[in-house]
């Protein structure tokens, strides 16, 4: 047996049960037993009880008489069940995943380890895969994370991909760390059915998030280059027109007329050649924005999902395509505070004896995600009674809970999209129970 004590360090349990009598013999404690451990105590017993007929260890193995309890071997052994998650004999392979090398573990038991220090390149993990033929592969979550598991699973081998960001993980009052003590925790906190894993996506989705990203960062390319053309214009006294109005063809011809190229400036009319390569690079990341968003457009056509979501007033395509590609499976989450938790919209909570506190939200899960919530929720409030009106009713009409009932709309307009995803019905207030 093994647990795990409050502050992640883990400990087993060796139990000797007389089969007839089911009179416990002997229970031990440690972090870790090997083979002379549990050879030491089946001697000890054996030397007060004698020698049992037969001796069945707990993943089903039965040694023969006359061979001794210390001296089993697999192959004297008749499995009666299968191996099971967590059982020892299944062979486990965990890699601590580097971005020029990795070192795997191949572990079948605590005195059965094997390591390899690898690169980390598809054809290197494909032929140690096809090597090793390890029952399950663990991995950690990370930037190569996703071939990893393309190539595992394209064998047919059952992948877990770990979350670090548990309290299970981390690494406290040790003396060493090292890649292969991150390979082998690995390995047996998989062994032990302890290991925090993440939902893997398919590749088509991970695309797909990616695309949505980059999409999420030109367009902070381009705010920075608008805030960088204004600043300039301040050091030089000169005004531009407030908000939008600056950017519309008209303004941007104001600004081009002001530009020049920087071969063509003096000395002291330098900003001007700055100005030019700011509208250069403004207009250079426009084009490409438009491009990722017609071909984001593009996938969202060919989705339902995304459809039935934008049938919610106030809800656009970004935001849409968001949700669909986060959330994935709606069938993967328990019910809606999962979802809320996912995201990273629900609150800190920090309990000890009568002192229990509510704080800030988590803001754990996809940062984009949660911030198009919030910035819809702010939007929709004019395109959508029933935000509005739920809106009111979580600031209560005071000005300092704006923002925290903004946070809460966004939160319930996730848990709106989840339940439409899983029950594949378009919008309809009525059975949202949001009818007035």
């Amino acid at each position: 047996m093994a647990d795990r004590l409050c502050d992640g360090r883990s400990f087993r349990l060796l139990t000797l049960v007389d089969n007839f009598t089911r009179e416990s013999l002997a229970i031990r404690v440690g972090q870790r037993f090997r083979g002379q451990d549990v050879a030491r105590v089946l001697t000890r017993i054996s030397a007060d009880r004698g020698l049992p007929q037969t001796s069945r260890i707990d993943n089903g193995k039965l040694c023969k008489p006359g061979r001794g309890m210390s001296n089993c071997r697999a192959s004297d052994s008749a499995p009666s069940h299968p191996p099971l998650s967590g059982d020892p004999a299944m062979r486990l392979m965990a890699i601590d995943l580097g971005k020029f090398k990795s070192v795997a573990y191949l572990y079948c038991g605590e005195d059965d380890v094997t390591y390899r220090t690898i690169e980390t390149r598809p054809q290197v993990i494909h032929a140690l895969l096809e090597a090793w033929t390890p029952d399950r592969l663990v991995i950690e979550v990370g930037t190569v994370s996703g071939w990893v598991y393309d190539v595992a699973t394209a064998l047919g081998i059952e992948v877990q991909v770990a979350n670090p960001n548990t309290e299970g993980w981390r690494w406290r009052r040790v003396k060493r760390k090292t890649d292969r003590d991150d390979a082998l925790k690995l390995a047996r906190l998989s062994a032990t059915d302890q290991l925090p894993t993440v939902w893997m996506p398919t590749r088509r989705v991970r695309q797909w998030r990616s695309l949505i990203q980059y999409r999420h960062e030109l367009v902070s390319r381009r705010t920075a280059i608008l805030c960088s053309i204004r600043s300039l214009l301040d050091m030089q006294g000169r005004r531009m027109a407030s908000q939008a109005k600056a950017w519309t063809e008209a303004g941007v011809e104001r600004l081009r007329a002001l530009a020049r190229p920087a071969v063509d400036c003096g000395p002291e009319e330098l900003w001007r050649g700055q100005l030019d390569a700011e509208l250069t690079l403004l207009a250079q990341v426009q084009t490409q924005i438009r491009l990722i968003e017609k071909r984001l457009d593009g996938l969202a056509e060919e989705d339902a999902r995304t459809k039935r979501l934008r049938t919610i007033p106030g809800v656009g395509p970004r935001l849409s395509e968001a949700v669909v590609a986060w959330i994935d499976d709606p069938h993967r989450f328990r019910n809606a505070r999962a979802v809320e938790a996912y995201v990273g919209l629900v609150p800190r909570r920090r309990q000890s004896g009568t002192y229990d506190r509510s704080g800030r939200v988590t803001k754990h899960g996809p940062s984009l995600l949660r911030k198009l919530l919030v910035e819809v929720a702010w939007i929709m409030r004019q395109h959508n009674p029933h935000a509005a009106a739920l809106y009111k009713k979580l600031s209560k009409g005071e000005r300092t809970r704006r923002k925290q009932a903004t946070v809460a709309l966004g939160r319930r307009l996730l848990t709106w999209c989840w339940a439409m995803l899983r029950d594949e019905q378009d919008w309809d207030a009525e059975r949202l129970g949001l009818a007035v």
